[in-house]
């Protein structure tokens, strides 16, 4: 294990009693003050899931999220530092990085010492649970004028790690199927918040998008003896055409079938299942193919390009096996000035019909001119 890797973040509480932790680069002692604010009582704030029988899919339905935090005033920001603990979210006159429970989760009452369990044949007309599970909130840095693609490796470096931290903690609670990692990017994406941040979810059940995935690696096991995702990651790399960037340890390229405009995804050079799995050179490797593909990103057009970025992590559960952590982004800028907008055909199908070429936004993304990743 590396020496700086956040393997013991500092731990403090909230006023409502939700968790904070902060992790800190070589050098930085994170001082959190006392939460004074006089935040409401968290009790009665369940959300529920629902057994859709049509799809198969399970929905959150958490209508406590209504009264979230919408487009503040950059004075009134959540995830700026507060020195006096009276005013956001974090507690401290600054940090470098702190993940803490969401105020209002879509998720919520993961704990080591929980015996849920999601109901497994849910053949009733109206199959409902608690929403179990946990809403995470990652603040990448205390500047609220930075973005991922701004950061130094060393800074990036420590957001992966407490990604992987948080990944093996959450896999760990009993109930969680899924731990997701995840960014929106900018307005046209719908983010409300707009310092640099992420979220993290720890889901009771297979998301829709994982479960079909783990489906088609599965029938690809059986029909030809070896993993789906290694093989596509194996065809781009001989292929070459849509290969953006990477190096001995990890290569990112814009997938055959891309869904979206600017879409790429990034893979480590080994089968992993998630992030715990990668040792130190696959971590900074992955780190600096991140921040090289994201720099291209907000390169390609005379604004910064918004985007999702999503972490596809799975289990040590025999039903997972199958599964190759990558990470997958997005976007719905089709031009400088137009976007995506997903209506009939994806929205009410989810059949995607995208206007430019993997192979032509690859090329672009390979010609553009981005700035170095500063270490």
């Amino acid at each position: 294990m590396r020496d700086n890797e956040p393997s013991h973040p500092v731990h403090a509480t909230l006023a409502d009693g939700r968790d904070i932790l902060f992790f800190a680069l070589p050098g930085h002692t994170p001082e959190p003050v006392p939460d004074v604010r006089p935040l409401p009582d968290r009790a009665g704030l369940a959300s529920e899931v629902r057994f859709d029988r049509a799809t198969g899919d399970w929905v959150a339905v958490a209508a406590l999220r209504q009264d979230r935090t919408y487009k503040p005033p950059a004075d009134r920001c959540p995830l700026c530092p507060s020195a006096t603990g009276a005013v956001s979210e974090v507690p401290a006159a600054d940090y470098d990085v702190v993940v803490f429970e969401n105020r209002f989760p879509s998720l919520s009452g993961a704990r080591p010492d929980s015996d849920f369990v999601l109901p497994r044949s849910p053949d009733a007309p109206s199959t409902a649970a608690e929403g179990y599970g946990r809403c995470e909130v990652i603040s990448f840095s205390s500047d609220h004028d930075a973005s991922f693609a701004s950061l130094s490796h060393a800074h990036a470096r420590l957001v992966v790690d407490a990604w992987r931290h948080r990944t093996r903690m959450l896999f760990a609670l009993p109930g969680v199927a899924q731990v997701f990692c995840f960014e929106n990017r900018g307005e046209d994406i719908g983010v409300t918040l707009t310092h640099p941040h992420g979220q993290i979810y720890a889901y009771p059940y297979l998301t829709p998008r994982a479960r079909s995935m783990l489906d088609r690696a599965q029938a690809h096991r059986r029909d030809h003896d070896t993993n789906l995702f290694a093989d596509i990651l194996e065809s781009e790399r001989v292929q070459s055409s849509r290969v953006v960037a990477g190096d001995q340890f990890t290569t990112a390229f814009v997938p055959f079938a891309a869904r979206w405009p600017v879409e790429v995804h990034i893979y480590p050079n080994r089968q992993v299942h998630n992030l715990t799995d990668l040792d130190d050179d696959e971590l900074d490797s992955l780190t600096s193919v991140y921040l090289d593909v994201l720099t291209r990103f907000d390169a390609l057009y005379p604004t910064p390009l918004p985007y999702i970025s999503a972490l596809h992590q799975y289990s040590s559960d025999p039903a997972q096996r199958e599964g190759y952590f990558h990470i997958e982004l997005m976007s719905v800028r089709r031009s400088a000035t137009k976007l995506k907008f997903l209506a009939g055909s994806e929205s009410a199908m989810d059949a995607f019909i995208t206007d430019v070429t993997p192979e032509d936004i690859a090329a672009r993304l390979r010609d553009v001119a981005h700035a170095p990743v500063r270490r």
